[in-house]
């Protein structure tokens, strides 16, 4: 029923995933929602967001961050990072994740997106046909408009922990 939105991997946050496994998987570009996934809501990329980009660019990804902001809030936490971007993303929309394999060279095979909400982040993605991480919210503070998302988004999560256990 809400299988449409079943993230493919559930993580507790990005700076835990092993990139360098996603690499030998094959994996070879990182999409990546900002704004609670990598830092709290509106805040510039800090020490821990800066090293991950160093390290992913030393595994060999490329990256691109893809986001439903205007483009000051993006190029602002862009600033230190140096990767591509795309603003005004419109996600879940698919048009603007093609977009960002494009700029990185890769195709929906090779590409994996990582992002903190379901019904945009996730939801795109697979409408794009990109795999999927779904990572927990760094912080609590959100806008309103996602406040209530995240009511609905804890139902889908308990079905979605339900089927894993079928």
């Amino acid at each position: 029923m809400f299988d449409m939105f079943y993230p493919d991997r559930y993580i507790a946050s990005t700076y835990v995933i092993d990139f360098e496994k996603l690499y030998e998987e094959g994996y070879r570009g990182l999409i990546f929602d900002i704004d609670n996934t990598l830092v709290p809501h509106g805040a510039p990329a800090d020490n821990r967001a800066i090293t991950l980009f160093d390290r992913l660019r030393k595994i060999g990804f490329r990256s691109c961050l893809i986001s439903n902001n205007q483009e000051p809030r993006v190029k602002m936490f862009n600033q230190d990072i140096q990767t591509d971007y795309v603003y005004n993303a419109h996600k879940p929309s698919t048009k603007n994740y093609i977009k960002a394999m494009e700029k990185m060279g890769t195709d929906r095979s090779n590409t994996l997106f990582i992002g903190d909400q379901l019904f945009t982040d996730v939801w795109g993605a697979k409408r794009a046909g990109i795999h999927n991480i779904l990572v927990k919210p760094i912080h609590p503070k959100e806008e309103f408009q996602i406040v209530l998302k995240r009511y609905l988004e804890k139902i889908v999560l308990f079905f979605y922990r339900r089927s894993l256990m079928r």
